[in-house]
């Protein structure tokens, strides 16, 4: 499967919001459907941890350290995975990852990097 592509990382106050994107290049619309989403996070020194994720029949389920800040969102149109990350801490800093799993196979993006802090 296509590697996914992650933008939308940089530095942010905290309190501050960003919000980081998703593609999987070439993707087809009913591949994309059909997928499972899920965003993930690694800060140095710490094991890679889940954020949120999307089930491809629309399921969406938090990490509870990011509940009622962070939303996961999918665009069917262009084909697009969204996390808006609101009211920002500086303990999300980290290396924000993309996972697409669909029929036994996974695939990671390189990771953007979130930092927060003055």
């Amino acid at each position: 499967q296509a590697q996914p592509v992650e933008s939308g990382g940089g530095l942010v106050q905290p309190g501050g919001s960003l919000r980081l994107t998703c593609v999987v290049p070439r993707i087809i619309t009913s591949t994309f459907s059909g997928t499972d989403w899920g965003w993930y996070r690694q800060a140095p020194g710490n094991q890679r941890e889940r954020v949120a994720a999307i089930g491809s029949g629309g399921s969406i389920d938090y990490a509870d350290s990011v509940k009622g800040r962070f939303t996961m969102s999918r665009d069917f149109a262009r084909k697009r995975v969204y996390l808006q990350m609101d009211a920002l801490k500086p303990e999300d800093t980290a290396v924000y990852y993309c996972n697409a799993k669909r029929a036994g196979t996974e695939a990671w993006g390189k990771g953007t990097l979130v930092t927060v802090g003055k």
